[in-house]
């Protein structure tokens, strides 16, 4: 599990080609999907697809608990 903003959003790629198989990009949230509420904002690059291709987009601000396990398990089943 790796959580990134700010400037640690640059090495993103170097983590993901750390990162052993099974790894899937979440994007957990509308910040993370697009920049949510932030968009457009001049501190703000854009969504993590911006630097790595996402794999489950779970959107939501903040989304819920059960939104989350749900989206989780069916990408799990999805590549068993």
């Amino acid at each position: 599990l790796a959580l990134a903003g700010g400037p640690a959003f640059a090495s993103l790629d170097r983590a993901r080609a750390a990162t052993p198989e099974p790894c899937w990009v979440v994007a957990l949230g509308d910040c993370a999907a697009d920049g949510g509420v932030f968009k457009g904002s001049y501190a703000v690059e854009g969504g993590v697809a911006a630097a790595l291709p996402v794999d489950l987009l779970i959107p939501g601000c903040p989304p819920a608990p059960a939104q989350i396990l749900e989206a989780l398990l069916a990408l799990v089943e999805a590549n068993a």
